[in-house]
């Protein structure tokens, strides 16, 4: 299982990278494993605005329908469409190119809510 340093986490199972004002986010290794092989992602091409805690999407994989649910609040600056054509670069690639949304975040004080990789280590038992 894969938890790179320098990554914020949620107990939802998304990571996100800060760079700047950008907020990169995706979903863990640890949570693509546990839903099996991705086969569907819906990201609304639309969407402008996320909320921290509140759904942008979902993911549908073999096993299971899952809710995407936003970390931070903010402006969707990108959506990474190659996932629509190709949602195994979620499993394969899930803190490179299966990243979700980037989106330019609001408040900096949420990201101080996140967990650094060893508390999400300890989150989900490893």
């Amino acid at each position: 299982m894969n938890f790179p340093d320098g990554l914020k986490y949620t107990e939802d199972h998304e990571w996100v990278k800060i760079d700047g004002n950008i907020a990169t986010i995706g979903i863990t290794d640890h949570a693509q494993s546990e839903l099996g092989d991705v086969v569907y992602i819906d990201i609304d091409e639309d969407l402008e605005n996320v909320t921290k805690g509140e759904d942008f999407g979902t993911i549908e994989a073999v096993k299971t329908v899952a809710d995407l649910l936003a970390p931070l609040t903010g402006s969707v600056s990108a959506i990474n469409t190659d996932i629509n054509d190709s949602p195994e670069l979620v499993n394969s690639d899930p803190y490179g190119e299966g990243w979700m949304i980037k989106i330019e975040y609001e408040n900096i004080a949420e990201i101080d809510e996140l967990m650094d990789a060893d508390k999400y280590k300890e989150l989900v038992g490893e």
